[in-house]
């Protein structure tokens, strides 16, 4: 039986992509067999390739999916209309979307090393196109006169991975709540960016 009775492609392929989800979060990309991902959804491993390629593939799918939502979901952000108000934004923003989503940023980060070339490349090019949009606002903010840091590219990078690091530590439920977590960040933002 090629496919799990009931199954359609609609249901099916988004289990096909949650299952893989799941298990390269848990396992790593490298870990995970196509009949793991088979048993986990219910269906024959053949019956994979009606919904990816290969996992080369439901990798980069995921991972262009996830760059594709988060920038959509910043697009549609209210952002303010003055470098600092879109840089609390930005800081804010960063932080929600991420911790909805733990399993997609850690497959995000962690296995871009077993992307194809050309994947990889497509990937980049999503991920400097967020970038890109938070070295916008720190050079609007040095143009204004309320960021001064000295290096625009560097900073760019370390406040992401400072926002992005959230997800290695937070715990719901934990002391803090992800409210209380935004706020001390983006105090930690104004000062790495000399605000």
């Amino acid at each position: 039986m090629a496919r799990k009775t009931g199954s359609h492609s609609e249901i099916t392929g988004p289990k096909v992509r949650e299952a893989a989800l799941s298990l390269f979060a848990q396992h790593g990309f490298a870990a995970v067999s196509m009949r793991q991902i088979a048993a986990e959804v219910g269906v024959q491993a053949g019956a994979l390739y009606l919904y990816t390629k290969d996992k080369q593939s439901l990798l980069y799918d995921l991972m262009q999916a996830h760059m594709d939502e988060l920038l959509a979901a910043w697009r549609d952000e209210p952002k303010g209309n003055d470098a600092l108000s879109r840089l609390e934004a930005f800081a804010r923003f960063h932080i929600r979307f991420h911790l909805e989503r733990p399993d997609a940023v850690f497959i995000a980060y962690m296995e871009l090393r077993n992307l194809s070339d050309e994947n990889f490349a497509n990937v980049e090019t999503l991920r400097r196109r967020y970038e890109s949009e938070l070295e916008a606002i720190l050079r609007a903010g040095q143009a204004e006169g309320v960021i001064t840091a000295p290096d625009v590219r560097l900073t760019t990078m370390a406040l992401i991975a400072m926002l992005t690091g959230v997800n290695t530590w937070y715990r719901e439920g934990g002391r803090l709540s992800r409210d209380a977590v935004a706020d001390i960040y983006w105090d930690m933002v104004r000062g790495a960016v000399g605000a």
